[in-house]
């Protein structure tokens, strides 16, 4: 029987993926294997291949989209941008304070007066 994409795999059997499965078939007349040399074989073709297969697609889509591939640069932008907006974010809260002291009419407690002179020296 002819095998139907013979065509596909004569171009596709050099490529190293398929490597593996181009071995060449054993030279005995009986068509059934035993169960003890048929795992031999097969565990040592395996092992003898000494190539490393390319990385697959749905690998390739798990590293870009799991964001192992960035930098040390990355995450240290990123940190540095972080700790800019923290630091954005107190002295806007420290002045939103000193606005509310600001405003108030009647005369302030020592503990206001306290937070004010130094919510001052800070500005």
């Amino acid at each position: 029987m002819k095998f139907y994409l013979e065509h596909a795999w004569c171009v596709l059997r050099h490529e190293q993926k398929w490597l593996c499965l181009n071995t060449p078939k054993p030279t005995g007349s009986s068509k059934r294997k035993t169960g003890a040399s048929g795992s031999q074989t097969s565990s040592t073709n395996v092992g003898d291949q000494a190539e490393i297969r390319p990385e697959g697609i749905k690998d390739a889509k798990d590293k870009r989209n799991n964001g192992q591939g960035k930098s040390m640069a990355e995450y240290t932008t990123i940190w540095e941008m972080k700790q800019e907006d923290m630091a954005m974010k107190e002295k806007l809260s420290k002045l939103a304070i000193l606005d509310t002291l600001l405003a108030k009419n009647e005369p302030l407690s020592e503990a206001e007066e306290v937070v004010k002179n130094k919510l001052l020296l800070l500005i």
